[in-house]
């Protein structure tokens, strides 16, 4: 029964009218109608029918077969098993509506600094076959299913500028023409349109009536089909080897097992059992037709008169490129006022007549100097014009000579104790030529294990160091060129797109850098928007930065760009009010309301939930919102589909009077159940028909209904050496439940704000494979724990306002004999090389492996593109490309001066957390100690010329052992130290979707000395003096009780003040006279009107604002209860259960001269 809000959670009505029919909301999308109406919301609902999808998987590798991978296998083998190919059963359709929606014109510059030009996009499937790669080390086997969500959408092209809806000028019509098919098509359900208002319930509200709903509806259609069990695969394992290489003599043990602290340095013998490795396929959801390369021009003549049908066509190759008009979909006006904005990009002004279909002028005909290179016999050069030239050139040599040999200098790691430098490290230099490193991509955004490639496999495997790339592709930019053109230029034959990387042959050719094909410059692209010249197609802006966004037009779109929309689950049990958080969430919806991404069609719906779920009818024209009770949580459905997503701009009462009430509305409750499965199916189910973002805000451990979870942990095992269990998910349904979520362009986000154990292995996967976020708040109370609460405000703002983007794909091209073995951070694998992505974001990163198939012998670089698809919150399609450009080298030396010791880092812990939840966390440990082995056991072989006695390390990778050290103290990875489950957990999530620089703070925090801060090499940060302070070594011999000591985790800090530290700083930068006055549990840092003051309060805050998330910041006494917690990050230092240092170093030492 529906009613108007009341201040309580009362009990249900005894004079309810008739009970209300139930309705399924449709989870497939019907056929694309024609193009008038389409912008209404009612036809992003009723209009597309997704076809059932299958998980096809790639061939089977040797693992699967039951060939034994080799010793140390680190890799993961893809997918196990049959080809599996489940469908689900075909369900009745229902028709939805929904008021129509005005059109809306999408405004500029919502990008920090853009620098605005024009061009679209597509690819070819590169096929990557699953196979064990010669590196070997973690062996780690996981199902990855594959699917492809098929549309048939006839879009017309119109030749219009994407920001402003007007004709573009200088625009090249085009026609479309039908695809070549292959394979058999999809079938599609049929569609029947179905009144909901025929037959549905009357509601009544009561003034002044308790908030009740019926407990099930008088007609029970068929609801949604569950998810179809995928079987899992579960043959004879291989053999789980510890070691990241393959090369070993077969006689040597292959575990390097940490000795007992006080027990002798040993290694042990490997373990004899091998367990079983098993994965869990989702169920398929729709069946995939793969369309065919195709090499045809991407020049201004070429022509298509037909449409993509998957993304896999969409961004890869079955699908070529065309001039056709850059093509938006008129929008209807957006109720704000309209700010004035510049436009997104340059619209190319028509063509002079003398430049039209003609040769280009004489002047302009002179051979262009090519900021790329030729790999191939006709290369493209430019010889050097003057004899200043050459000596610049000859310097730059000289200067690449002196860094190769300070990377290459040995260095004793038992004799040097001071290794870490005063400075932040950056990311190494290659060795490429000064013109190509200045067009190279940032490694914020990219970046390689190995800034020197090997030539060979072999090789690499010499070497024993990993080959992977680190990505942060949707990294918050202040300068990002924005192109918008009717032709965006790719490759013929592998789709990449033109880069700064390119040879130009000539005026009219180019050559791509990653499979050397020969390409046609298009016309249009002869001519520089920026110069406003012809004939000078190597100075384009895309040629002349690594990164570049693009504007797409139409032939990327597989339906209208979707509207941002927002649906949040609350949990309103006893324990989620008591703990406060609530009412933080709504203030701070409340705050950021108009801050939402988004444009005039942006949607938004609130689900709650207890033992029952809670729905709220926010349809304009209501005076008040209205609550409706769903009580039967085993056969959920909603009750009023038109209701509850309703525009934010039309709503935006209601939605407010909303959020007020929620706080106070179950303040008396006493409800203790958990439904959060059903509240999970019902979200689904609303957000099905369009896409968007679920976040989902969850206090306990869910405990009715489908998904309910048992607790598993078990207290007196936290501090255990020998094993730590339940690591895995406890069921399968978050992660089919993801799975749907991905297959429908839904993303879901997780909050989890509890004190007790809640299940993170089980409920993560919801983010996991859906291109979701996890955020964990361990211990939240608003009152009790203020740190926290305090935390989850800031973050929650940042997550409310960060851009966003919507249904998008990845995909990573490399130069051809380069292969991508395994991908790792939350997503869902499309097809072998493109990830799915729901949802993206600016803080999430990714991993991706590495291994070299063919000699690099005919090229002396090689290229990484990894281009992302995707909608903005304001509805355009955009392409953000990024090109990485690294060196081949021919020897093991290159190599080691080119390796990158905090990627390789952060490479390792990715593995190690699949190889923990594949096998065990003994395993993963041993694996990254024999890490180490295993390449410093290399140097010495094959560079070091010191005796062999002594442990060294080129200077590259002086720093690895540290690294790892600390890598094995950390929450995820450590043994012998209490640790929460949860807390574990997700401590590997992070480690699998933080970016580099983030992720390194956690692993390996940084320390600093602050009580003596100076304005001596200071940097101005706007009108702020920031001081620098030189890093300390991770060990309490750096610490001193005369001064105050800050440490940065990322996500937290630590200012110890020693028992001794001047009252000055005290009281100058505390706010206390002396240290007896320091309260135990302060959190704040006090803005005082001193210098000192000043100064650490600019230290702080730039620390601050260098990542995303707020930092809580604990002040740390001898005697306080943090003070444990700060010990423990002293990492070179030695405690009950892990070496110092120096022992592991004599470990490492011990195992390298057996």
């Amino acid at each position: 029964m529906q009613q108007p809000l009341s201040t309580r959670h009362g009990a249900p009505l005894q004079n309810s009218s008739t009970a209300p029919e139930r309705h399924q909301q449709v989870p497939n999308k019907a056929p694309l109608a024609p193009m008038a109406g389409q912008y209404d919301f009612n036809y992003y609902q009723n209009n597309y029918q997704a076809t059932v999808h299958n998980f096809i998987r790639p061939p089977l590798c040797p693992t699967s077969l039951g060939t034994p991978q080799g010793p140390g296998q680190m890799y993961p083998a893809l997918p196990l098993g049959p080809n599996l190919i489940t469908a689900r059963p075909q369900l009745e359709p229902k028709f939805v509506s929904t008021p129509p929606q005005g059109g809306y014109v999408p405004s500029g510059g919502h990008y920090p600094g853009q620098v605005p030009y024009n061009v679209p996009s597509q690819s070819t499937t590169q096929g990557i076959p699953p196979h064990s790669s010669p590196y070997t080390g973690f062996s780690y086997h996981q199902t990855m299913p594959v699917f492809n969500t098929q549309y048939n959408a006839p879009l017309t092209s119109q030749t219009v500028h994407p920001a402003t809806s007007q004709p573009l000028v200088g625009v090249l019509p085009s026609h479309m023409k039908p695809l070549p098919e292959t394979g058999q098509r999809p079938t599609q359900a049929s569609f029947q349109p179905y009144t909901v208002g025929s037959t549905a319930a009357s509601w009544h509200p009561l003034p002044g009536a308790s908030m009740t709903a019926p407990t099930g509806p008088v007609t029970n259609p068929a609801a949604a089909a569950s998810s179809a069990n995928s079987q899992t695969c579960a043959g004879p394992p291989p053999s789980m080897p510890h070691h990241i290489n393959q090369s070993y003599l077969p006689d040597r043990a292959k575990v390097a097992t940490l000795p007992v602290v006080g027990a002798p340095l040993a290694r042990g013998p490997p373990p004899s059992a091998n367990p079983p490795v098993s994965a869990s396929a989702s169920q398929a959801l729709a069946s995939e037709a793969q369309e065919g390369a195709d090499s045809s021009s991407s020049s201004s003549s070429s022509t298509n008169t037909s449409l993509p049908n998957n993304y896999d066509a969409l961004e890869g190759g079955s699908y070529q490129d065309s001039t056709s008009s850059a093509t938006t979909f008129p929008a209807p006006s957006d109720p704000r006022p309209l700010k004035s904005t510049k436009p997104f990009g340059y619209a190319y002004p028509t063509l002079q007549p003398a430049y039209q279909n003609v040769a280009s002028p004489s002047q302009s005909v002179g051979p262009p100097t090519s900021p790329g290179y030729s790999p191939g016999p006709q290369q493209f050069t430019q010889p050097f014009s003057s004899v200043n030239q050459l000596s610049s050139s000859m310097e730059g040599l000289t200067f690449r000579n002196n860094r190769q040999a300070e990377a290459l200098r040995q260095v004793s790691l038992l004799q040097e104790r001071n290794i870490l430098p005063p400075v932040p490290i950056l990311s190494p230099q290659s060795n490429l030529s000064p013109e190509l490193k200045k067009l190279n991509c940032s490694p914020d955004l990219f970046r390689c294990t190995l800034m020197n490639i090997p030539q060979t496999q072999a090789l690499l495997s010499k070497a024993k160091l990993p080959l992977g790339l680190l990505l942060h592709p949707f990294r918050d930019l202040t300068h990002l060129p924005v192109i918008t053109s009717s032709t965006i230029v790719r490759c013929r034959t592998c789709r990449t797109y033109i880069n700064p990387f390119v040879s130009f042959l000539d005026q009219r050719r180019w050559k791509c850098n990653l499979c050397y094909r020969v390409n046609d410059v298009p016309e249009e692209f002869m001519y520089n928007p920026l110069t406003r010249s012809y004939g000078e197609p190597h100075k384009r802006p895309e040629v002349q930065t690594a990164t570049v966004e693009f504007i797409a037009s139409s032939d990327y779109m597989l339906r209208p760009p979707q509207p941002a929309v927002y649906l949040f689950v609350f949990d309103v049990s006893h324990n989620a009010v008591e703990s406060g958080y609530l009412d933080i969430c709504c203030q701070s919806l409340l705050e950021n309301f108009d801050k939402l991404p988004g444009d005039s069609r942006t949607r938004i719906g609130f689900i709650t939930f207890d033992s029952t779920v809670h729905f709220f009818n926010l349809q304009e024209g209501l005076s008040q919102p209205q609550m409706l009770i769903v009580s039967d949580i085993e056969d959920i459905f909603i009750p009023t589909p038109d209701s509850l997503m309703v525009n934010l701009y039309e709503s935006k009462e209601l939605i407010k009077d909303l959020l007020k009430a929620l706080p106070t509305m179950f303040t008396n409750t006493r409800e203790t159940h958990s439904a959060l499965g059903p509240a999970l199916q019902a979200a689904f189910k609303l957000m099905s028909a369009t896409g968007g973002r679920i976040s989902v805000f969850q206090t306990q451990l869910p405990s009715v209904g489908v998904g309910r979870l048992l607790s598993r942990e078990d207290p007196n095992q936290r501090s255990t050496t020998k094993g730590v269990q339940h690591l895995a998910p406890a069921t399968d349904f978050y992660k089919k439940f993801a799975l749907d979520c991905s297959g429908q362009q839904v993303a879901v986000d997780l909050f989890l704000l509890s004190g007790q154990y809640t299940d993170m292995a089980s409920l993560a996967c919801m983010s996991k494979y859906s291109a979701g976020s996890v955020f964990y708040y361990p211990s939240f109370h608003h009152i009790h724990n203020p740190a926290q609460a305090e935390k989850f405000q800031k973050d929650l703002k940042r997550y409310l306002i960060r851009k966003i983007g919507f249904e998008a794909v990845m995909r990573i091209r490399c130069t051809k004999g380069l292969s991508i073995h395994t991908f790792h951070g939350n997503f869902f694998v499309r097809s072998t090389d493109l990830l799915s992505l729901a949802n993206i974001n600016p803080d999430s990163g990714f991993t991706v492996q590495m291994s070299i198939e063919e000699n690099l012998v005919d090229t002396s670089i090689v290229c990484f593109q990894a281009a992302l698809l995707y909608t903005s919150s304001k509805g355009e399609r955009r392409i953000r490309v990024h090109t990485l450009c690294l060196p081949v080298v021919t020897s093991v030396a290159d190599v080691y001066a080119g390796a990158d010791v905090q990627a390789i880092t952060c490479l390792l812990a990715t593995m190690a957390v699949d190889r923990s939840v594949s096998s065990s966390l003994s395993d993963a440990r041993d694996a990254l100690v024999n890490a180490v082995v295993d390449s410093l056991s290399a140097y010495r072989s094959t560079v070091s010329n010191l005796q062999r006695s002594v442990l060294v390390a080129p200077n590259s990778l002086r720093l690895f052992a540290v690294y790892i050290l600390a890598l094995l103290k950390q929450q995820a990875f450590r043994t012998g130290t209490s640790t929460r489950l949860d807390e574990r957990v997700f401590a590997m999530c992070e480690m699998k979707t933080q970016p580099l620089v983030h992720l390194m703070l956690t692993i390996h925090p940084n320390l600093y000395r602050i009580d003596n801060l100076s304005d001596e090499g200071s940097i101005t940060v706007g009108d702020k003096t920031v001081p620098q302070p030189p890093i300390l070594q991770l060990s309490a011999e750096k610490l001193s009780k005369e001064g105050a000591f800050l440490m940065d985790c990322g996500s937290v800090m630590y200012l110890w003040i020693g028992k001794s530290c001047s009252s000055n700083f005290i009281s100058e930068v505390l706010g206390f006279p002396n240290y007896a006055s320091i309260p135990q549990n302060m959190t704040q840092l006090p803005e005082l009107n001193t210098i000192l003051s000043q100064r650490t309060s600019n230290f702080v805050s730039w620390l601050r604002d260098s990542r995303p998330f707020l930092s809580i910041i604990y002040i740390v006494k001898d005697d306080g209860p943090m003070k444990a917690n700060f010990f423990q990050k002293l990492v070179e230092d030695r405690t009950e259960s892990a070496l110092s240092y120096y022992e592991f170093l004599l470990h490492i030492q011990q195992q390298i001269s057996k």
